[in-house]
């Protein structure tokens, strides 16, 4: 990656930048309801992305959106740096295989899949006619690119399930893949919890991302099976800058932007095994949002709730998205513009022992379904099961998500409009160098 791309940053517009303006950003946030359920904090940074970054030094290639590549080979896997594309989809899967040799053949398949859905073609070459199921499902053909990226994790379960250590894996199992606590007001579901190999998708184009776990789902039949999958889109014109996740909020403002900052805290260095290096690791959480609960509440409340101004997405006292946060600052009456259980001052840097992380969230939309309100008035309602995909990338969970996370959990305000349902822990290794190589071999093939 170019150090011009690494330090490029889309401006937001100013708090004054005019109704019409601002109205038709507000139009453009994605519009999703979700159950209250009082769970934790929605993470680091009022929940999600936002990175406008390239992935590596080789420029996106294409005359439209529809043609426009992201490279797959090279050090870093594509879709963490990766400038946001417009849609993801990500899937959890459980191995279902006790030979190691089987998950070697697996993401050996799934890389040169990957590396050709990334350039646009199919997943495997298409014959013209033939008596057995096509390689390739065939609804993504002429729909391109759309600058689509895929990455690989690895859960715990790939190390060792249920005490047994299937693949001889479990002396390779990085420190810094923990499995997670349980933080206060998590109310994870099963089905949408956990998982021992991570994919995740992201393009310009829904049925793109969506073809391409199909495809990596199809060839893992016998070696692994899909777990529970998550849809997520994140609609963001240039013109905006960092996108607005569904309470209206900017979202994704602070992010480690630079090169420097992305060594600090994004990828993994001598600390960690050598197959790991130059890796990061995930955290992902599904998160319901109880946007009635939220929609309820006077603009200043929400303001104060999250720390920011809605409109610029500027830190209490400040005018532009991008000024630093002052946890000194105070009113008139001596009380904290930023108050003390506001979301940007919880998980900012300065009250977290000066740890990032990369956010990069997906709003979703699953339909609806019923509640019982456990905030007064204690409602019975039908309410939208929608909110955030959020995804949080750092160097090591121990010092990154797990303490900030920790801290949001206890604290944060905007616990009373967020739940906690679904959770992933996963080690990203760097991607494969070169065709003919495979994310994860180094680990693999012992």
């Amino acid at each position: 990656m170019t150090q011009e791309a690494r330090d490029h940053i889309s401006q937001p517009a100013a708090e004054a930048a005019g109704p019409a303006r601002d109205k038709r950003r507000l139009l453009l946030s994605r519009r999703r309801f979700v159950t209250a359920g009082g769970g934790a904090a929605i993470g680091a940074g009022a929940l999600a992305a936002g990175l406008r970054l390239s992935q590596s030094d080789a420029p996106v290639v294409g005359g439209t959106y529809r043609d426009a590549t992201e490279p797959f080979y090279g050090i870093h896997q594509g879709g963490v740096t990766t400038t946001p594309q417009s849609h993801t989809y990500f899937a959890a899967l459980d191995l279902a295989t006790g030979k190691r040799t089987d998950v070697a053949e697996l993401l050996r398949a799934w890389t040169d899949m990957a590396a050709n859905l990334t350039a646009g073609r199919p997943a495997k070459p298409m014959p013209t006619t033939g008596d057995a199921p096509a390689p390739d499902s065939g609804e993504a053909n002429g729909l391109g690119a759309a600058r689509l990226t895929i990455n690989f994790g690895f859960g715990p379960g790939l190390f060792e399930k249920d005490g047994t250590d299937r693949y001889g894996l479990r002396a390779q199992r990085p420190a810094a893949l923990v499995d997670l606590p349980r933080f206060p007001g998590d109310q994870l579901i099963e089905q949408k919890t956990g998982g021992d190999l991570t994919v995740q998708a992201c393009a310009d184009d829904p049925q793109v991302a969506f073809h391409a776990v199909r495809q990596l789902a199809r060839a893992a039949g016998g070696v692994a099976a899909i777990r529970w999958v998550q849809a997520g889109f994140n609609e963001t014109p240039e013109s905006q800058g960092t996108p607005r996740n569904l309470m209206g909020f900017k979202d994704g403002t602070i992010n480690p932007r630079t090169a420097a900052q992305q060594a600090a805290f994004l990828w993994v260095g001598a600390e960690g095994p050598a197959w790991m290096r130059g890796g990061t690791y995930l955290v992902a959480r599904r998160i319901r949002i109880s946007l009635e609960h939220w929609d309820s509440k006077s603009l200043d409340t929400q303001q104060q709730v999250i720390g920011r101004y809605k409109n610029s997405g500027a830190p209490l006292g400040q005018s532009d998205e991008f000024d630093p946060i002052d946890l000194d600052a105070t009113d008139n009456g001596g009380n904290p513009l930023i108050p003390a259980d506001s979301h940007v001052r919880l998980s900012s840097p300065q009250a977290n022992r000066g740890q990032m992380l990369l956010r990069r969230g997906y709003a979703y939309n699953d339909g609806a379904d019923g509640f019982i309100e456990r905030w007064p008035p204690w409602q019975q309602a039908l309410m939208y099961d929608a909110g955030l995909l959020f995804c949080a990338y750092q160097r090591d969970p121990r010092t990154g998500f797990i303490p900030i996370f920790g801290n949001l959990a206890e604290n944060d305000a905007l616990n009373q409009f967020t739940t906690q349902t679904g959770s992933v822990v996963a080690a990203l290794p760097p991607t494969a160098p070169a065709p003919g190589s495979f994310v994860g071999q180094l680990l693999l093939k012992r």
